[in-house]
């Protein structure tokens, strides 16, 4: 009489822990660039809040402003987040720098910029587009940055 075998051999196992393996090394960088993307999009959504005050200001005084304060808006140092050391207005520009530590290393110490134009005539205020750009590598950017 043949006794019956239940469960897996040896060799079985190995190739599944094999397979595991491989599917975890493709995984993770991923994974990783995935978490980075959504630590810069912070960054991208900060400094977009600050497109309104912007263009608010350009249309009232035909200019952009040069700083925060002339904004009207919080001070650099205080428009932060959890990724984001700050956010500063300078002229057209809006950059956001995310922190030095405790974030993704690709994006540590990077910036992300939004530059402000006005299409058409400035007499009439035109239409206001933002262009963006960064330091960061372009996998790293939120897809409407790219």
């Amino acid at each position: 009489m043949k006794k019956l075998q239940k469960g897996f051999t040896l060799i079985e196992l190995m190739i599944v822990i094999a397979i595991i393996g491989i599917l975890a090394a493709i995984a993770l960088p991923a994974y990783q660039d995935y978490i980075a993307r959504s630590q810069m999009t912070e960054g991208f959504n900060l400094a977009g809040g600050q497109k309104g005050a912007l263009s608010e200001f350009y249309a009232d005084k035909g200019r952009w402003p040069s700083n925060n304060t002339e904004a009207g808006i919080a001070a650099a140092s205080q428009i932060t987040g959890k990724y984001v050391a700050n956010v500063a207005v300078n002229a057209s520009q809006i950059t956001a720098t995310m922190k030095s530590s405790e974030i993704s290393k690709g994006i540590q110490g990077k910036t992300i910029t939004l530059t402000g134009t006005v299409a058409g005539n400035p007499q009439d205020q035109g239409s206001y587009q933002w262009a963006c750009e960064s330091n960061a590598s372009a996998k790293y950017l939120p897809a409407s940055c790219r």
